[in-house]
Order: C-alpha cells, then structure tokens, then sequence
C-alpha cells in the first residue's frame, strides 16, 4: 500500500481523481511497453498492450466523467506522485520478443496488484462513498482479471519464440 496516500482522511473527490490517476499510469505504462516490444505480427505483444491501454483509457475517462458530473472542475487536491505502480505493470517486463501470452500474463499481474491495492485500503477507508467506490473498482479489477484470462485460454503456451534463436531487431532482410 502507498504510504502517501491516508485512506481515511480522503473525500470522495479525491478517491475520483486518485483512481483516474492509476487508470492514467497504467494506460501510459502499457503504451510505453507498446513501443518498446514493438509490433512484429497481429496479435502480438504490441498489440495485446495496445489493447490494455485501450482498456485504462477508457476505464479512465468513465471515471473522468463521474468527476466532473460531481464537482465539475474542482481542483484536484491528490497528484500522480502520491502512487506508483498500483496497477501499472511492472518497468522490468517488456522485452522486444515477448509473445501475446507473455504480455498477457504481466497485463493480468497488473491486474491482480491493482485488486490488491483496493483490497488493502478498504479497512482504512472511513467515508462511505469513498467505500463504495474502492469496492467498486476493485470489482472491476476483479473483471479485468477475467478478461484477460479468458484472453490468455485462447492462446497457445509458451513464448512464440525463444530470445536466443531470434534474429536481432533490425537484423532480417525482408525475405
């Protein structure tokens, strides 16, 4: 749990803009692993990354609206540097030649940190509505979790190639 954030004293406004901020860092996260596994083939790491980020987004910009449909443009009082890494996946994971199951399987830890993350705030949340929302986004990190998984059932096992018989990025010539 991050030690910057007093669960107890927090309003519901920034509970709001606390969980639009882990679903902003973990969307810039999956965007930056994009760029670095790179796209190879549809499907791909890059493309299962993609998809994540696609998912923050959008769980983001929900959230953004519930915001703004409570307190408008009030100013935000919680800033990114009070978390790090809640759901966002770890900086350590990508690698040029991970496969979709690989990427999957750092997007679904991802998402069982960020469960967790709620699921230890909760005894310290006093406020009702803050309450209710952490369990609310701790189901939805629930769903998310099973999203991916049923993701992961469809794809083979295993790496679709092993990093010491790939070519080096760059290294083929098209043939």
């Amino acid at each position: 749990m991050n030690a910057a954030i007093d669960f107890g004293s927090l309003t519901l406004q920034d509970a709001l803009d606390l969980a639009i901020l882990i679903e902003d860092e973990a969307r810039d996260r999956y965007q930056e692993f994009t760029r670095i596994v790179g796209g190879r083939y549809a499907g791909d790491a890059s493309d299962m990354f993609m998809l994540m980020a696609s998912y923050e987004k959008r769980h983001g910009t929900e959230l953004a609206e519930r915001r703004r449909a409570r307190f408008g443009d009030a100013p935000r009082r919680v800033s990114r540097e009070q978390l790090y890494d809640v759901e966002a996946p770890d900086l350590g994971q990508p690698r040029v030649f991970m496969s979709a199951r690989q990427a999957l399987e750092v997007a679904l830890s991802s998402e069982e940190k960020a469960f967790d993350f709620f699921s230890s705030a909760l005894p310290h949340v006093k406020d009702p509505e803050v309450r209710a929302l952490f369990e609310e986004l701790r189901g939805e990190e629930r769903k998310h979790q099973e999203l991916v998984r049923s993701r992961l059932e469809k794809l083979p096992p295993g790496p679709d190639v092993e990093e010491e018989e790939a070519d080096e990025p760059g290294s083929d010539p098209g043939n």
